[in-house]
């Protein structure tokens, strides 16, 4: 177990508190996460750069050959196309993937449960790290990609954590909502999946917000994914900064987010040892 760090900080840290105590154990345990999913493999990690280059070429494939598709004038040229909805991929597939896991994950690993040391609310942060770990060799391939095509980078690349830092927050407290309310109700992994799948399709992935009529985008907006998703696609590839002041309220909503996960994990944890 890893000792304690910055004790007085963490108690005010509120749902950050654990990571700050067991920045250690937290490192390790995504290690093996990341490590124990592809080990036994052919290719091992290699599956984690294959699967985001695979799908950027098969992207670019079907809406740029088949669909001729296109993203506005701006953004006309059908690779470029892939580039968006690529983009969207990456922040859905974070998303996707956490909570996909979340409502099995103290069910999976019920031999924390019983013990009493072990801080069980750690178990999101590392579902999330993982998940960002194969969010970032993502964006990797996005850049790289952006490059073959001719384009040049912006110097706003550089504020992509600005963008996924807030989601990050807001994935974490679905984490933990999930986690704790899928001990009790064994279906919501079922229901999880349908909503992870429906998400993809309201979320402007595949179509930017302003193709939709006006009465609509308001109500994309309500959509927690599509803010990271324009975000990301601003600073990644068209270049231009972010929306500073809706960042800032969708910094203080996924902070509120993870607060509220975090709350009810603490409360519903008395009952798992009894439920498992």
């Amino acid at each position: 177990m890893s000792k304690a760090r910055f004790p007085a900080l963490a108690k005010l840290a509120g749902p950050f508190g654990s990571l700050l105590r067991h920045a250690d154990l937290a490192y390790q345990l995504t290690k093996r996460e990341v490590v124990g999913r592809y080990r036994g493999s052919a290719m091992g990690l290699l599956w984690s750069l294959f699967y985001p280059v695979l799908m950027l070429s098969v992207y670019t494939f079907v809406f740029g050959h088949v669909f001729h598709s296109r993203w506005g004038a701006d953004f006309g040229n059908p690779s470029n196309f892939a580039l968006m909805a690529f983009s969207g991929m990456i922040v859905h597939g974070l998303f996707a993937e956490c909570a996909s896991r979340a409502p099995g994950l103290i069910v999976s690993n019920a031999n924390f449960v019983k013990r009493v040391v072990f801080p069980l609310e750690l178990l999101p942060w590392v579902a999330l790290f993982a998940g960002l770990f194969h969010a970032l060799i993502g964006l990797g391939v996005l850049v790289l990609f952006n490059l073959m095509l001719g384009n040049s980078l912006s110097w706003t690349v550089l504020l992509f954590p600005l963008i996924l830092l807030p989601f990050a927050c807001f994935v974490v407290g679905v984490v933990w909502l999930l986690a704790s309310l899928g001990v009790y109700l064994r279906d919501l992994g079922q229901i999880v999946g349908v909503v992870v799948t429906v998400a993809m399709f309201l979320s402007p992935m595949f179509y930017p917000v302003s193709a939709l009529p006006s009465r609509l985008q308001t109500a994309m907006l309500i959509n927690p994914l599509t803010f990271p998703m324009e975000q990301l696609r601003a600073v990644m590839i068209t270049g231009t900064p972010p929306d500073w002041h809706g960042l800032a309220i969708y910094a203080i909503c996924s902070l509120g987010v993870a607060w509220l996960g975090f709350s009810v994990f603490q409360r519903l944890r008395k009952g798992f040892a009894d439920v498992l």
